[in-house]
């Protein structure tokens, strides 16, 4: 089984590859097509993604990928990859895809309405600004094929990039997804 990293809006950076490393992973979908963006903050990330890419196109491309598989994969996705893979997750037409883990998916609350056909664990942070967090829980936790934990950690905790990136949280989930057997 491989591992399929899903990266927010930054794409790939020094510290995206090191989690791609640390947890094996055979491929990294981002919004850029492996172009390395550079972005300064998470607003200039956050403005280029919106106005150069935006979640369809995202899907897009993350949809393409998985339907050139020929064997089973796990998807991980952070923020705006998180909610791309719930998207993905209403239909998995060639069955490649075994089952995904989605970090602070924020996205997720606009499509509530999707029945994941794979296995999927959604990690949501302590709160979000723009919306309920333990109300959106509350809306997903009876689905099939869904998991639900929400951490002490805010969104953008996995990404060193992110103001709300923490040490400890990032530690402590490497040290979780490693452990996984996939």
């Amino acid at each position: 089984m491989s591992i399929i990293l899903v990266s927010d809006i930054f794409g790939v950076t020094p510290a995206f590859l090191s989690i791609a490393n640390k947890l094996g992973a055979s491929t990294i979908v981002d919004p850029y097509e492996g172009q390395v963006m550079g972005f300064q903050n998470e607003a200039d990330a956050y403005s280029y993604f919106i106005k150069n890419v935006g979640l369809d196109d995202y899907l897009a491309i993350l949809s393409k990928v998985v339907e050139s598989l020929e064997h089973q994969v796990t998807l991980i996705g952070f923020s705006i990859g998180a909610s791309a893979i719930w998207r993905l997750s209403q239909s998995n037409s060639n069955n490649t895809v075994k089952q995904a883990v989605c970090y602070y998916g924020a996205q997720i609350r606009n499509f509530t309405l999707i029945e994941p056909r794979f296995k999927i664990d959604l990690v949501f942070p302590a709160s979000e600004p723009h919306f309920d967090v333990t109300e959106l829980q509350n809306s997903l936790v009876s689905k099939d094929n869904v998991k639900i934990k929400q951490v002490k950690y805010l969104h953008g905790f996995m990404n060193c990039h992110s103001s709300n990136f923490s040490e400890n949280g990032y530690t402590e989930h490497i040290e979780l997804l490693s452990s996984t057997v996939w």
